[in-house]
This record gives C-alpha cells, structure tokens and sequence, in this order.
C-alpha cells in the first residue's frame, strides 16, 4: 500500500518551490515547551510580561522574568533535534514562528523568523541590535552604549510584526507549491494565515502535528500524525536539494 509517508515524499521531491512552515512543536524534543497548553509557558508566567506596554513601563521588573524564562531556562543549552536537521537537509525556504534560532544551528541558511529572535538585543532608543552573548545579563536593565533600554528582538504582544519578515513569509506563501507545515496548531495571527495563503494560492499542504490542528481539517491535503523528529528524517530520505 502507498503509505502517506511515501505520497509525501513524492510530492516533496517533485517539488519545484517547497517551502516550510514550522512552530514550536519542532522545538520541544530539544527541550523548549511550547507557550500555550498544558504544561505550557503560560500557566506557570503571566503573559502579561512580554507585553510591550509593560515592558517600557517596568524594564527592570520584565527583564527579571526574560532572564528567567528565556537566558537561564528555556534557551540554554538548547540544541538542533533530528527535525531541524532533516528540514536543514533540503535547502528549502524555512518560515519559522520560533524564537529559538534552531534552524540556524541545524545548518537551514534561509530561515524567515517571523516573530523574531532571542538571540540579539535591540536599543529601545537607537535601535542598535547586539547579540546576546556580547551583553551582560545579570545586571537589572541591559542598556546599549548610548543609554536606552535594551530589549530581546523578538515581538511582544502589542507590537508588529517586523515588516521584512511579514512580506517575505506571504511572498513565499504565494509562489510555493508545496508547503510543509511542522509543530503549528494554526491559532496565532497573523501567522495562522500563512498556511491558507499559500493553499489559496494553490500550494499542496503536508502537514506534521501529533495532534490535529486548525488546519487539519481544512487545508491540509496529506495529514502526517507523527512528532516532527520521527517523521522528518524519513520525509527527506533521498530528497536532496529542494528549494
């Protein structure tokens, strides 16, 4: 029988313009638990935190619990698992909700960080952008060199998203024609719209969740029920180079 594994490969590997679509479902193997759900970020932390209005209202009180939750815990020590890896291996195109820079370090050269990346620092003032390994953490408010408050370069809620990640992310939803949807449940806007975009614009969708999304039903035209480190190694096997 032609498992869905194997219609999926197929359709990767006839591919002309694959692109991938990734959230943080890929990254809880490396040990980074997802933001919503059970056992999720946000029923230990108030997410009120990362609200930008907060953040330029208490630097010293949000920065405590950036340190906590982003540099002393969830980010560190972090590595690439097999899923980053498999998807590094086909060259394509990665769109990624995640702010974990794990693409990157997997080896993907083309990765769209729609939401940002914990991995710099931006000057509230001069928008300066440092990476974070060259700031010192353990005082109370970073600061750039010329005073202002610095703040991860990741999107906070009340902020946008940056414009150049925007474009990019529903340049490549319109002219992809397949899309392969990782680790997303499909409930954060406007990322949740890349996927339909690109369905819209007649793109096929090959989605892996081990659980049904808001896509599932849906858009999606071949459904891999799997955790993304199990079924993204056997999705590239023999696929080389799709862009």
């Amino acid at each position: 029988m032609y498992s869905l594994i194997e219609k999926a490969k197929e359709k990767i590997r006839k591919a002309e313009r694959l692109v991938a679509f990734t959230g943080a479902g890929i990254s809880i193997t490396s040990g980074i638990p997802p933001f919503r759900g059970p056992g999720g970020l946000w029923s230990k932390y108030d997410p009120s935190i990362l609200d930008i209005d907060f953040f330029i209202s208490n630097p010293k009180q949000s920065w405590k619990y950036i340190k906590e939750i982003f540099y002393e815990y969830l980010l560190k020590d972090v590595k690439p698992n097999p899923a980053h890896v498999a998807l590094a291996k086909l060259t394509c195109p990665v769109i990624t909700q995640n702010i974990d820079n794990l693409h990157q370090a997997a080896g993907s050269e083309d990765v769209i960080e729609f939401h940002g990346t914990a991995q710099t620092l931006v000057c509230m003032d001069c928008s300066k952008r440092f990476n974070r390994n060259n700031i010192d953490l353990s005082v109370d408010i970073p600061r750039c060199d010329c005073g202002g408050v610095l703040k991860p370069d990741f999107v906070f809620f009340g902020e946008q998203i940056p414009k150049d990640a925007l474009d990019k992310s529903f340049m490549l939803a319109q002219i992809c024609d397949v899309m392969l949807v990782v680790g997303t449940t499909g409930e954060i806007m406007p990322a949740s719209q890349i996927p339909i975009f690109a369905k819209n614009n007649g793109a096929f969708i090959i989605e892996v969740n081990p659980n049904p999304s808001n896509y599932t039903g849906g858009i999606t035209d071949i459904f891999l029920q799997y955790k993304a480190e199990e079924v993204l190694p056997k999705l590239v096997e023999g696929v080389k180079d799709v862009r």
